[in-house]
C-alpha cells in the first residue's frame, strides 16, 4: 500500500492538546478583558459571497482570498460555456473579520443597539505565502465599536488592546508599542508631495511595504507604480526627516500639512487619540508613525498596530473604518476597531516562556493501579476527585509504577495518587509529588480537600 502523506495543507496546522490549551489560555484572557469593556461576542460564516469579500481590501488583499468554486450544475454550467477564474467562483474563505462584520451590521441594523461593541474570535484565511508565525489560516481575534465618530472609541478599543497584552505578560517597558497614524495624514503626505491623486491608493501599497523592503525598495516600488521622480524623492525626503516624541511629530506634521484639510484634520484627531488614551493602558506605549499604513483600503482615519520590538512582524492593528458599512448598507456608519495576531502573540509566548506551567484543562492529577486487586478502588476514588471539582486521569493498565510516572510526566501532570493494598486497609491515598519525588499519605477522607489545596 502506498503511503499516505498525513503532513497538513502548507500553511495550515494540526493543533495537539497544548497548543489547544495555550489557545485557550490566550483567548480566555482576550474575552474577560474585552467583556469588561462592555462587548459582547458574534460569531459568522467561514464562507461569504465574493462579492461581499471583492473589493474591500485593496489589489494586494483581493490577490489573497481563497475562491470556493460553483457546485454542481452552476459549476458544469460554467466550465463549459465560460470558464474563467470569475465564473467558475462564487464564495470564499473569510479574509478577515471587519468586512464579515459590516455585513451582518448593514444585515441586521434594526435589530442592533444604536452603538454596537462587539467582539469576535474565529479563523480567518488567506492563500499567503507561509512563513514563521505566519500562516494560511489563523485566528483573529477582534473588537469593534459601531456607530460611534468620537475618538474615545479609538481609545477604548486601544486600551482594551493594552490590557489584554498586559494580562498576558507583556508588562515591561518595551515589551510592545502601539504605532498610530491617520490615513488624512498619509493622503496630505503625497498631496504635499505632488502625488497624482489617481496614484494614491497605489502609492499606499508601497509605503506600507516601509518595514519589509525599506527607503530603498520604496523608491523603486513607487516608480514601477508610476509615481513621477519629483513626487517619489519628495516623499521619500519627508520619510526620512520625522521627529523623534509622539508631540514633536504632531507639531512637525501639523506645520508640513498646513495646507492639506484632510492633513490638519488628521492630526486633531490623532492628538485627540493620544489625550483620551492616557486615561488607560494604552498611555505611555502609542508611537505616532506618520508612515504606518496599514494596507487595508477601507480604512478612513486613525489607524494603529501593535509591535513587539526585536519580533519583526505585527502582533495586530486595526483603524476606523466609517465607509465600509456604508457598501453593504447605502448609509454612512461610523466604525472602529482592533485586531490582535493570536498565531503571532502565542509564538512570542512560547519563545519567552510566558505560559503558566499549568493550564487551564490539564489533568491536575493521575490516580495510578496497583493491581487487578485494586481496580475498583482506584476508579471510585477518581469519580470521587471528578465530583470534588478536579480533573482526574485514570491510568488504564496495572503496569508498573516508575511506567504510570513516566506517564503523568509526559502529561505534565505533577500529582500521582497511590492506592495498593497498604493504603486500601489504613484508609489513606499515597500523593507523590512527581517534580520532588516527595510522598505523603493523606486520609481518604479528605482526599478532595487536600487535593484542592495543593493541585487546585
Amino acid at each position: 500500500m502506498a503511503k499516505v502523506n498525513t503532513a497538513p495543507l502548507s500553511g495550515m496546522r494540526d493543533f495537539l492538546p497544548l497548543d489547544v490549551l495555550r489557545r485557550n489560555y490566550v483567548i480566555d484572557v482576550i474575552e474577560r478583558v474585552y467583556q469588561s469593556y462592555g462587548f459582547e461576542p458574534l460569531e459568522t460564516p467561514a464562507m461569504e459571497r465574493l462579492s461581499t469579500l471583492l473589493g474591500k481590501y485593496g489589489e494586494e488583499g483581493d490577490k489573497l482570498i481563497f475562491r470556493i468554486m460553483k457546485r454542481g450544475d452552476k459549476l458544469e454550467d460554467a466550465l463549459r460555456n465560460d470558464p474563467t477564474v470569475d465564473s467558475v467562483g462564487d464564495a470564499g474563505l473569510r479574509y478577515d473579520l471587519t468586512v464579515p462584520l459590516a455585513r451582518v451590521v448593514a444585515n441586521y441594523r434594526n435589530e442592533l443597539p444604536r452603538v454596537f461593541k462587539r467582539y469576535q474570535i474565529q479563523p480567518v484565511f488567506r492563500a499567503d505565502r507561509p512563513a514563521k508565525g505566519r500562516y494560511r489560516e489563523f485566528f483573529q481575534c477582534d473588537v469593534d465599536v459601531i456607530g460611534s465618530a468620537s475618538q474615545t472609541v479609538e481609545a477604548e478599543v486601544l486600551n482594551a488592546g493594552a490590557q489584554v497584552m498586559e494580562e498576558l505578560g507583556f508588562s515591561g517597558e518595551g515589551a510592545f508599542m502601539l504605532r498610530l497614524n491617520h490615513r488624512g495624514i498619509l493622503r496630505g503626505l503625497m498631496e504635499t508631495a505632488g502625488v497624482q491623486p489617481d496614484l494614491e491608493d497605489s502609492a499606499l501599497v508601497a509605503i506600507d511595504k516601509l518595514d519589509k523592503i525599506g527607503l530603498d525598495g520604496v523608491a523603486a516600488e513607487l516608480t514601477e507604480r508610476g509615481v513621477g521622480r519629483a513626487a517619489a524623492e519628495s516623499l521619500l525626503q519627508t520619510m526620512a526627516g520625522v521627529p523623534a516624541a509622539n508631540g514633536a511629530i504632531l507639531d512637525w506634521l501639523a506645520e508640513l500639512l498646513q495646507g492639506s484639510e484632510l492633513g490638519t484634520r488628521g492630526v486633531a484627531e490623532l492628538r485627540r487619540v493620544i489625550d483620551y488614551c492616557r486615561y488607560g493602558p494604552a498611555a505611555g506605549r502609542l508611537r505616532v508613525d506618520p508612515y504606518l499604513a496599514r494596507g487595508l483600503s477601507y480604512y478612513t482615519g486613525p489607524i494603529f498596530e501593535i509591535e513587539f520590538p526585536g519580533f519583526g512582524s505585527s502582533g495586530g492593528g486595526g483603524g476606523r473604518y466609517d465607509d465600509l458599512i456604508g457598501m453593504f448598507s447605502g448609509q454612512t456608519i461610523p466604525a472602529c476597531g482592533f485586531s490582535l495576531g493570536l498565531e503571532r502573540i502565542i509564538l512570542i509566548m512560547e519563545e519567552q516562556g510566558m505560559f503558566p506551567a499549568q493550564l487551564a484543562g490539564q489533568p491536575q492529577v493521575v490516580v495510578t493501579i496497583f493491581d487487578r486487586s485494586t481496580v475498583g478502588a482506584s476508579l471510585e476514588l477518581a469519580q470521587r476527585l471528578r465530583r470534588g471539582g478536579l480533573r482526574v486521569d485514570l491510568y488504564p493498565d496495572d503496569d508498573r509504577y516508575g511506567r504510570q510516572f513516566q506517564y503523568a510526566d509526559e502529561r505534565k501532570i505533577r500529582y500521582a495518587l497511590l492506592l495498593g493494598p497498604r493504603e486500601v486497609e489504613a484508609g489513606v491515598v499515597a500523593v507523590k509529588d512527581l517534580s520532588t519525588g516527595e510522598q505523603t499519605d493523606i486520609p481518604a477522607g479528605e482526599a478532595v480537600e487536600r487535593l484542592l489545596a495543593i493541585a487546585g
